[in-house]
């Protein structure tokens, strides 16, 4: 797997790998190729909380298990990098994203673009790998627009973006307009309580209807 180090969106872009004559597609990892709130729902059992997923948020479905407080955000954000060291190899792959990839990688530049501490690379890359996704794959920080924007600009054929976060899909809106952009949540106990604008954002509910609908707006 091709790995590259942010230092800029701008020198990210440059560096990964994409084919100027065929369309792309950069696609998010949690919630979209990986199971991230089971596995760190898995991942805080160990440590004496568990997950009561009744909002769309992370730390705040998190509470303590003997005395249901709930759990204080810093605890959360150690809990978090926690996990990209010693948890983020134990997540679940999203059905049908593997083959779903591999088949529109035949007429595709795929981008793996993750928004994750810089610590939990390997185990990310490792994962992605495991699980047949091995493509070029940039680890993030912030809002996607801007390096969306500089990667769909290094190639002629149309661009998609795949993301679980509408402030990720609404930056490229933003930055990228002509970039097309497709929304999933994986966790169906998350989807009712998720932000979306269906409108701007084509959804899909797993890869089943995701991959026809990138075919039909990426390769027509």
């Amino acid at each position: 797997m091709t790995q590259l180090h942010i230092l800029s969106p701008a020198e990210a872009a440059r560096a990964v790998p994409v084919d100027p004559k065929r369309p792309l597609l950069i696609v998010d990892v949690d919630e979209v190729l990986a199971h991230f709130m089971q596995g760190f729902e898995r991942f805080v059992g160990r440590h004496g909380y568990e997950m009561r997923i009744d909002k769309f948020a992370l730390f705040q479905n998190v509470y303590h298990a003997d005395t249901g407080a709930p759990l204080d955000m810093t605890r959360g954000k150690q809990l978090f990098d926690d996990f990209f060291l010693h948890g983020a190899d134990d997540l679940d792959p999203v059905d049908g994203a593997a083959a779903a990839l591999e088949a529109l990688s035949l007429e595709m530049s795929i981008i793996i673009l993750t928004n994750a501490p810089d610590h939990g690379r390997d185990a990310r890359s490792g994962w992605l790998t495991f699980h047949g996704m091995d493509y070029p794959m940039i680890i993030n920080s912030g809002l996607k627009g801007p390096i969306v924007r500089d990667l769909a600009a290094r190639t002629s054929g149309k661009a998609g973006f795949i993301d679980d976060l509408l402030p990720n899909l609404e930056s490229v809106a933003e930055d990228a307009p002509d970039v097309l952009r497709f929304q999933m949540i994986a966790d169906e106990r998350l989807r009712p309580f998720a932000p979306t604008v269906p409108d701007r954002h084509h959804w899909a509910d797993d890869w089943a209807e995701m991959e026809p609908a990138i075919r039909r707006r990426l390769l027509d």
